[in-house]
């Protein structure tokens, strides 16, 4: 018997309710699922949830093109820049040819994770910053509006989304390489604000040969207005798709990650901020020797050349 979408849950209205959404998003089989298989050069774009990978998988992916004139010919970004962490979900054959080279590919993993010998390109952002960002994005599309509190959301943000690792894990790791030659790392705020000198330093990373031309296609095609333009192609298609046919999430939900205007703390609640920073003060400042993000932003955005 055929299920109809009217059968289906829909968007959940609690965390245990969305738990049992994903479980059902995993279930069946999957034929044309194949996992990653390492190549020499391959690209990984892992920054942490909600701290601009679809930004940089934008920009990597541009740079790629960009000798042909760029490519925007796409549904979904992360088809043409795949997301190894569902692949298994979207039935997706992660050894599929891409359209140029390098190949590249989008995680939210700690360095530890992923394959050794490839290249890295990560964005950091103020752990406060993508808390507000990833409940907005859920809010309305995974979960239904406003039925889950912001406070009851702080442990699915601890748990990082899809394949990923706590957020604590994924800035160590990824601190500790700040500066090995296999890895780009960056803050989000500084690659917004810089974005000409983060695209060249991708281009060198990936050995990329960087025309001025290249440099200005690249340019306009990663600002806010530009993707929010084309906002169809950033809005996880090939995840609704999944979430429609087996979750009875409907697949014209906002899902979009190209929001319109920057995430802010302003609604952010004393207790998830006490909680955050508390986190930050077992975990990452014995680590880093920093007692905040902005003291460990000033480091890795002094190590890229600009503030």
């Amino acid at each position: 018997m055929t299920t109809q979408a009217s059968d289906l849950p829909g968007r959940a209205t609690s965390l245990e309710e969305y738990g049992a959404m994903m479980g059902r998003a995993m279930s069946g089989e999957r034929p044309n699922h194949k996992p990653y298989e390492p190549q020499d050069g391959d690209v990984f774009i892992t920054s942490w949830a909600k701290s601009g990978t679809t930004m940089t998988q934008q920009m990597f992916h541009q740079l790629r093109t960009g000798a042909a004139g760029g490519d925007m010919d796409f549904d979904d970004i992360s088809r043409v820049v795949p997301w190894d962490d569902t692949a298994y979900m979207l039935d997706f054959d992660m050894t599929a040819p891409q359209v140029a080279s390098p190949r590249g590919f989008k995680s939210h993993r700690e360095y530890e994770r992923l394959p050794a010998g490839m290249r890295y390109v990560v964005t950091l952002r103020d752990p406060k910053e993508t808390f507000v960002s990833f409940y907005r994005f859920l809010n309305g599309w995974h979960l239904e509006r406003d039925a889950v509190r912001m406070e009851d959301f702080l442990p699915f943000w601890q748990g990082g989304g899809p394949g990923g690792c706590d957020y604590a894990t994924h800035l160590n790791s990824w601190y500790a390489r700040l500066h090995e030659p296999d890895s780009l790392v960056m803050t989000y705020r500084w690659t917004v604000k810089n974005r000409a000198q983060a695209i060249r330093q991708m281009a060198q990373l990936c050995d990329i040969e960087l025309t001025p031309e290249i440099e200005a296609l690249v340019l306009d095609r990663t600002t806010r207005e530009f993707m929010s333009e084309h906002e169809h192609v950033f809005d996880d298609a090939m995840v609704c798709a999944v979430l429609e046919e087996r979750c009875g999430v409907e697949a014209a939900s906002d899902s979009t990650k190209v929001q319109k205007s920057g995430s802010t703390l302003d609604a952010l609640p004393a207790s998830i901020s006490d909680a955050i920073d508390a986190m930050w003060a077992e975990r990452i400042a014995p680590v880093t020797g920093h007692a905040d993000f902005a003291s460990l932003a000033n480091e890795v955005n002094a190590a890229q050349g600009s503030s």
